[in-house]
């Protein structure tokens, strides 16, 4: 073990983390430029053959960049899209932003260090950072933007210059170690150990922007929210921050054991689609049934039809969303897991005067106002179980085939889970339970 790693280990303070020099390798999950053709044939594009853990160099500082030692990580679906080498292989990305020459090339490497959450210490600071010193404790935003781009200061997700940390940019956080722009950086909530911090911000931030920001849908007190693949990661927090609006949350699951960590966090309506026979719409017919039976079992519960339906599975449920909100209502939609193709009738959408609205992870300002809902024990983490960085190829594959429920978790630095709490007054007044609803279930 290097003598910078023992500093941050043993809680060094700033002084002694600045003296220590930096590693020149250090340990990560990486993909490999060779392996990109590896799942031409066919068959069980299985992670846990691409993903390598293993060293890699460290890259040089840029003036307005920070380095982190990553206490604690998170698989995203990113993390399978980049080992499976779809929808495109990773390595474009970074061919492209290397293209832009300067520091830019450093990215474009025949490795790519992968994993777009983290949370850690900061242990260097390039010339021009300012707020964010050696010995900090953050968690890391997993958008890089151009700040000399002027859409970015409309909205930093409009810049043309925006990529995906760990996914379009390299040296991501499934690492030891990880290089971040000082604008990636939040205050790491005290009362959450590592693994429970590392695990919030992808994830809770875009459902933020997808339900309470106003580049989102904007629910407000009473409205019914449809949620499906309510126990998955952006799921999971959709329905915490619904609640915490004062809506009312229609979770769609598959299974009862699902459905159990639903009612741990307070879901209002549970809906487990095996039970009612809500599968995959693929043609008109399907889904116009499927979308009226849906519809009778919501307003049996709660009523009325739902103002918003939020949608991350794509090609799978997209045209049931479209058809079962109501006149007026929306269908906010960051991702396409079962398909990117998507079809609907728009007769129901133009003659009831609905909406679709894209959504893409969260500006900064958006994730300081989810972060500081977390520091203040408003919003918990889904963690659901933890791997070590040794076994990330086991925790990307559980991602793959949606066995996790909420967020699966990987320990980077950090020896062991529990760690990182500076205030155990905070956690003690929240309460385990409370703290980790999907894991006390």
């Amino acid at each position: 073990m290097d003598s910078l790693t023992e500093a941050v280990l043993a809680g060094a303070p700033a002084e002694v983390l600045e003296r220590e020099p930096v590693p020149e390798q250090y340990t990560a999950a990486h993909l490999r430029a060779e392996d990109v053709g590896m799942f031409t044939e066919g068959g069980d594009k299985d992670v846990r053959r691409s993903i390598r853990v293993g060293s890699v160099p460290m890259p040089e500082l840029a003036p307005d960049e920070v380095l982190v030692a990553v206490m604690a990580s998170a698989i995203n679906y990113n993390t399978v899209w980049s080992a499976t080498f779809e929808p495109v292989p990773t390595f474009g990305f970074l061919e492209r932003f290397g293209r832009l020459g300067g520091l830019a090339s450093r990215h474009d490497l025949p490795h790519h260090v992968i994993g777009s959450d983290g949370a850690g210490v900061v242990v260097r600071a390039g010339s021009a950072v300012r707020s964010w010193r050696a010995g900090d404790h953050v968690v890391v935003s997993c958008v890089q933007v151009d700040d000399q781009e002027p859409a970015t200061h409309a909205d930093a997700m409009l810049g043309a210059g925006q990529r995906i940390w760990g996914y379009e940019t390299n040296f991501g956080g499934l690492a030891h170690y990880s290089v971040v722009k000082a604008s990636q950086l939040l205050p790491k909530p005290a009362h959450l150990t590592w693994e429970e911090a590392a695990s919030v911000l992808l994830t809770a931030a875009t459902s933020y922007r997808m339900l309470i920001s106003d580049k989102g849908a904007r629910i407000k007190l009473g409205d019914v929210v449809l949620i499906w693949g309510a126990t998955g990661g952006l799921g999971a927090f959709a329905v915490q921050l619904v609640k915490a609006a004062g809506g009312i949350p229609v979770g769609v699951v598959s299974s009862e054991s699902k459905a159990k960590v639903l009612r741990a966090l307070g879901c209002d309506v549970i809906i487990n689609r095996a039970e009612v026979g809500l599968g995959r719409a693929d043609t008109p017919e399907e889904t116009i049934e499927q979308g009226k039976r849906l519809g009778r079992i919501i307003r049996q519960e709660v009523g009325e039809d739902p103002h918003v339906a939020f949608d991350y599975i794509g090609r799978a449920t997209f045209g049931v969303s479209t058809f079962v909100v109501r006149r007026g209502g929306t269908v906010v939609t960051c991702g396409s897991s079962t398909g990117y193709q998507h079809t609907y009738d728009n007769r129901y959408l133009w003659m009831n005067s609905k909406r679709i609205i894209g959504s893409h992870a969260a500006n900064l300002q958006e994730q300081a106002e989810l972060n500081r809902l977390v520091a203040r024990g408003a919003i918990s983490p889904v963690l659901s179980t933890v791997y070590s960085l040794d076994e990330v190829g086991e925790a990307a594959r559980l991602v793959q085939n949606n066995e996790h429920i909420g967020k699966v978790g990987v320990l980077c630095l950090a020896p062991r889970e529990g760690l990182g709490v500076t205030d155990p007054a905070l956690r003690e007044r929240i309460g385990a339970a409370a703290l980790n609803p999907v894991r006390s279930v």
